[in-house]
């Protein structure tokens, strides 16, 4: 059987762009890895694949939750292998693409075994987070678990809050059951690449971005998701940019300062997704300033394990 692809790397680096084209070439299918795109409404500001896009190559785990649902890395995992057989089963190549590193470590490695967390904990850290705030409870998380806490995002609640029912309930960090993936000496066989920018490149790109975001309209996106009944303190809220947003509209900031503090998130995020992937194993790293020559990079890296782009097919530049 043929590997599948796996196109990792920062936000705003051409992820979307150049799986898209490569897919439209190759007869493949692309099965999102990102967090956010998996909820409905929630569009622009996760960079979610147009109806353009969706016609012209089938995309899988988009669209498929409401916003207060949760999706843990296990269930992704079991979504995102149905979705590969089924690519592979009508003969086409799955492209999985996307920046959620734990997503895509429980899709390659396999799923770490995890400490059963009693409900009374599990309430009682919710009540502690309404009394003494997040803050407070990142300051905790710090003590037990710093490198989990380094990675996650100040505002991440869920995250937070997931990170210390592990280490209270199993009485160790959360990284210390992921490196008990069932698979680790097994991995699936996929192809990973991952792209990379100049630290300068990559910021200029998440600010032009954001820019172009709020121009096409994101602000009207978050109001309609507001006044629909969606609670900022959902899942899908965690979407970097939403909750900047939200507080806006709420009249707690201004919309330049809104701006301003998803540009600063984004970049520290892509920061920490860098952090994350540099440690993935066997990730074969490509330049990705220029989408032209990194499609042929890649395209290289792909005949090299015998997947081949269909005679015939679409050569469309990968967009930015």
């Amino acid at each position: 059987m043929r590997p599948f692809v796996v196109l990792l790397g920062p936000t705003a680096s051409g992820k979307s762009a150049l799986a898209l084209s490569l897919a439209a070439e190759m007869e493949g299918e692309i099965v999102n890895a990102d967090a956010l795109q998996v909820y409905r409404g929630f569009d622009i500001g996760t960079a979610k694949p147009s109806a353009e896009d969706r016609r012209r190559v089938p995309h899988h785990l988009v669209d498929v939750l409401p916003p207060g649902a949760a999706l843990s890395a296990g269930e992704f995992a079991r979504l995102a292998g149905e979705a590969i057989a089924g690519i592979r089963a009508r003969g086409r190549v799955p492209f999985v693409v996307g920046g959620s590193g734990l997503y895509l470590r429980a899709l390659l490695g396999g799923i770490s075994p995890m400490p059963e967390v009693p409900p009374a904990l599990r309430r009682w850290l919710r009540r502690e987070v309404e009394r003494r705030g997040l803050p407070a409870l990142r300051g905790w998380l710090r003590a037990l678990d710093p490198e989990t806490a380094a990675r996650t995002a100040e505002g991440d609640t869920q995250r937070t809050l997931r990170a210390l029912e592990v280490a209270l309930a199993g009485g160790r960090p959360q990284p210390w059951w992921i490196a008990r993936r069932p698979f680790a000496d097994a991995p699936l066989d996929a192809v990973l690449v991952g792209l990379t920018l100049p630290r300068a490149v990559l910021y200029d790109r998440i600010a032009g971005r954001v820019s172009a975001m709020v121009a096409a309209g994101w602000v009207g996106e978050v109001e309609a998701l507001l006044k629909a009944g969606s609670d900022p303190g959902w899942p899908a809220f965690q979407a970097i940019g939403y909750r900047q947003l939200a507080q806006h509209l709420r009249g707690q900031t201004s919309l330049d300062h809104a701006i301003e503090e998803t540009v600063r998130a984004t970049r520290r995020f892509a920061k920490r997704q860098l952090t994350w992937f540099r440690k993935e194993p066997n990730v074969a790293w490509v330049d990705a300033r220029d989408p032209h020559d990194a499609r042929l990079h890649i395209q290289e890296l792909l005949r090299a394990r015998g997947l081949r782009a269909e005679p015939g097919r679409e050569h469309g530049e990968a967009r930015d």
